[in-house]
């Protein structure tokens, strides 16, 4: 019983007005109790007493009397009709679907954002800010689309957020060529939405650079997005101005022996304005985050726009234990039965 019993578990009892006779059951033992020993027998010599038994008479008739009252009280819980009730919750999908579009090209290496107090690259930051974004929606199918020089999925829209934030963890960058193909990642996740069945749609963009690959350009891109009745949020992450970005050479980005990479500061821009036309174009909004903070109020002020109503279905699932109590009774009432017929018989 005790693997059955989930910490959502309740008991219950269909008659439980029945119990008060468990009342009754402590006032029959002080009763009987009242009533004093039973009357002893005169023995001619001890030896005779000795070869009945070993067992006090007194204590055999306090261990027989206990049973009886034990099996009275089971079966009065078992008239009683005690049950174990399972509360069962039943969540729909709110009909939401959510595609995040992040960047992982070389700038997302830039160290101007902060986790913790500590420095902390652009990648780094959307991916822990992400993260909780994620959580906060457990009703919304979400997925994610990662670009660099091309756009990849990193998990398709999914209920099992689990394996979402798995997959979210080893977005990497440097696992396709590097760019930054916005119009294109636009495209592929506008593709992805093309479901008229959806409640609602959004696309949440996140990059620090300007278009420089790809064979769509944002503006097609987010003139698709506004066909299609999209929601858009575009996210421009970074500073313009001074900040260690890596050392990039024809080959890729410096390391020293240990294979870390190697820093310098360096001036960082962020093409502002085409951003915001973009986000203009796909009749959606553009968000400036130029640090950690201000990029979790923006995906606060995203998840305060995205919502449903979710509906809830609660029942309750009840397991009879009538039967085991009745059982239970019973056996016991065998037992003393028995006890009293054999070991602890008594003398007539």
């Amino acid at each position: 019983m005790l693997d059955w019993w989930p910490a959502n578990t309740a008991l219950t009892f269909v008659r439980p007005w029945l119990l008060l006779f468990l009342l009754a059951i402590p006032l029959l033992a002080y009763l009987r109790g009242k009533r004093g020993p039973a009357a002893a027998l005169t023995f001619s010599s001890t030896s005779t007493l000795r070869a009945i038994g070993k067992q006090s008479a007194a204590h055999v008739g306090k261990l027989l009397r206990a049973l009886i009252f034990a099996t009275l009280a089971i079966f009065v819980v078992a008239l009683a009709r005690p049950q174990l009730g399972k509360s069962l919750t039943q969540v729909e999908a709110s009909g939401i679907d959510i595609i995040l579009v992040l960047d992982v090209s070389g700038s997302m290496l830039t160290k101007d954002f902060t986790i913790g107090g500590e420095p902390a690259t652009r990648l780094d930051a959307i991916r822990e800010v992400t993260r909780k974004f994620i959580e906060g929606r457990p009703n919304d199918r979400i997925g994610i689309i990662a670009f660099a020089g091309r756009p990849y999925v990193v998990s398709p829209m999914t209920l099992d957020h689990d394996w979402l934030l798995q997959n979210l963890e080893r977005v990497r960058i440097g696992l396709v060529e590097d760019g930054t193909a916005i119009g294109s990642a636009m495209a592929s996740a506008a593709n992805r939405l093309n479901d008229k069945h959806s409640k609602s749609r959004a696309i949440v963009l996140l990059t620090d650079g300007e278009n420089n690959a790809g064979k769509i350009s944002p503006n097609t891109a987010a003139e698709a997005v506004k066909a299609l009745k999209i929601h858009f949020y575009a996210i421009g992450a970074g500073i313009n101005g001074i900040a260690p970005a890596p050392i990039f050479t024809s080959r890729g980005p410096m390391t020293d022996v240990l294979g870390n990479l190697l820093y310098e500061n360096q001036r960082v821009e962020f093409n502002e304005a085409g951003l915001k036309q973009v986000a203009q174009i796909a009749d959606g909004q553009f968000f400036r985050a130029t640090d950690t903070k201000s990029l979790e109020q923006i995906y606060s002020d995203i998840d305060k726009m995205e919502k449903s109503t979710v509906a809830v279905k609660k029942y309750q699932e009840y397991r009879d234990l009538f039967p085991l109590c009745l059982m239970s009774g019973c056996g016991l009432l065998v037992a003393q039965l028995l006890l009293s017929q054999t070991i602890w018989k008594k003398l007539p």
